[in-house]
């Protein structure tokens, strides 16, 4: 979680500079994904709100090609690893192998070591090389052989699962679970943008060799970032934000007890830093130096369909954990 500084106000001229670099990675962008603009404000958002964020979906919905095309756009280093079940921690952060010719170990860092980061199928990975990531993506850092060695900045983890392969497949412990800002649910194309992919295709444009142009820099991320952090929230929606976070824990008041029984855990404050985080950053997307209620109810499946735990009764129901938080939020008083 990065630390803010919301007490210098911005006004326009400050918010021009980022609105520039903006409009250049969404244009940059564009170029080679077709449609997908959720995953594409998501992705976004998590690379300026400095957290991480996990795909769920069906196979070829272009995540891989999102993640690398992301990277291009802002000259950042990427690399995708295949989960698998017999994938060693060391795999992700790296280790020490012996040199011969000098006698002596030497550290190797592994592909976690890189500015977009997509652990592809990250559930097919075992609880002890999952588990591994948590440094990674909490502290920024990995240790190998008792030695710290810090992350690029920004640094920024894509995870994806599929929902319909359960075997061979470990669930997500909540721990890692919370680690993540975001949590998106990618659908299919329209007819219409599968149309498009298939002329791209024709035209090159999706070619594995094809990479988009820079349209910003790691320095711009940095900037933009920077700006986030000073976007201003209210204290009306700090106790909006706090407020929804303290009904998922406490639903039965709220929601009656027939709705409440099917919520196993509510949000932790990690819930609540996210919100702050992300509606910052959608703020900085919208153009605007101040954060407002609609953000916080835009950004309210991301942050926290993946936090609010539901019952196996839930399961069994057909109730969605969607349904409870837009209950949750029907019943909190909009600022």
């Amino acid at each position: 979680m990065r630390m803010t500084d919301a007490t210098t106000p911005l006004d326009d001229a400050g918010l021009a500079p980022a609105r520039d670099i903006i409009d250049r990675i969404s244009t940059a962008y564009a170029a080679k994904m077709v449609g997908q603009d959720r995953l594409r404000t998501s992705l976004l958002i998590a690379l300026i709100a400095g957290g991480h964020i996990l795909l769920e979906s069906v196979p070829g919905l272009a995540k891989t090609t999102a993640a690398a095309t992301l990277a291009d756009t802002v000259q950042g280093s990427f690399r995708r690893i295949q989960c698998t079940p017999d994938l060693m921690p060391s795999d992700i952060t790296g280790t020490q192998v012996y040199d011969a010719t000098t006698g002596a170990f030497r550290t190797v860092l592994g592909p976690v070591h890189a500015n977009v980061v997509l652990l592809d199928e990250i559930n097919r990975s075992s609880a002890k090389t999952q588990s591994a990531m948590l440094e990674s993506m909490q502290e920024r850092q990995t240790t190998i052989g008792g030695e710290a060695h810090r992350l690029p900045r920004p640094f920024l983890v894509i995870a994806t699962q599929n929902p319909i392969e359960q075997e061979g497949t470990y669930e997500l412990p909540e721990a890692q679970l919370d680690r993540f800002l975001l949590k998106e649910i990618v659908t299919y194309p329209s007819p219409q943008e599968e149309a498009e992919v298939l002329t791209r295709i024709d035209s090159g444009a999706l070619d594995p060799d094809h990479h988009v142009e820079a349209a910003a820099s790691l320095a711009d991320v940095e900037l933009l970032q920077r700006t986030a952090a000073r976007i201003h929230v209210s204290e009306a929606i700090r106790n909006y934000i706090v407020g929804l976070a303290y009904v998922t824990r406490n639903p039965e008041p709220y929601l009656g007890g027939d709705r409440a029984r099917y919520i196993k855990y509510g949000a932790s404050p990690r819930a609540s830093i996210g919100f702050l985080q992300a509606s910052r950053a959608l703020a900085l997307l919208k153009g605007r130096a101040h954060v407002l209620p609609e953000d916080v109810r835009d950004l309210r499946h991301v942050v926290l369909r993946h936090r609010v735990l539901l019952t196996f009764e839930a399961e069994a129901d057909g109730v969605r954990s969607e349904d409870l938080i837009d209950e949750i939020f029907g019943a909190v008083a909009t600022p």
